[in-house]
């Protein structure tokens, strides 16, 4: 039975080199051709949106790992479940049930705030 070689270091290192090389090419090319300027965030700072300044820097990676992936986080799908049960309060025809909705996102914002500070207090969940 045949098995791989594995790479070395060196041979990793300069396969690297290599990509890094064809990849300033490609940037080198598209600054000569004007591509890089016509870009509308051209000389701009990058915006990441989507909250990326406020997410502590040791959660960025996880973070957009599970964006990527399609995976909303545990707290932004209790924010969504907040949201539609204040939604569904505002648009009750019956006061008590009304009450039990806002009382039901009451307890969800509580908890979720202390989910929060507990993360922002000891770096985990």
């Amino acid at each position: 039975m045949n098995t791989p070689r594995r790479e070395t270091a060196e041979e990793r290192e300069q396969r690297l080199r290599l990509l890094e090389d064809d990849i300033g090419r490609a940037l080198a090319d598209s600054q000569r051709s004007g591509e890089l300027q016509a870009a509308p965030s051209y000389g701009k700072p990058l915006n990441f949106g989507d909250g990326y300044d406020e997410t502590p820097a040791e959660l960025r990676m996880p973070m957009k790992v599970l964006k990527d992936a399609g995976v909303v986080p545990p707290e932004v799908e209790t924010m969504q479940r907040i949201a539609a049960l204040e939604a569904r309060a505002a648009a009750a025809t019956d006061a008590t049930q009304a009450a039990a909705l806002r009382r039901e996102a009451g307890e969800l914002r509580l908890a979720l705030q202390l989910r929060l500070e507990r993360l922002r207090t000891t770096g985990s969940l």
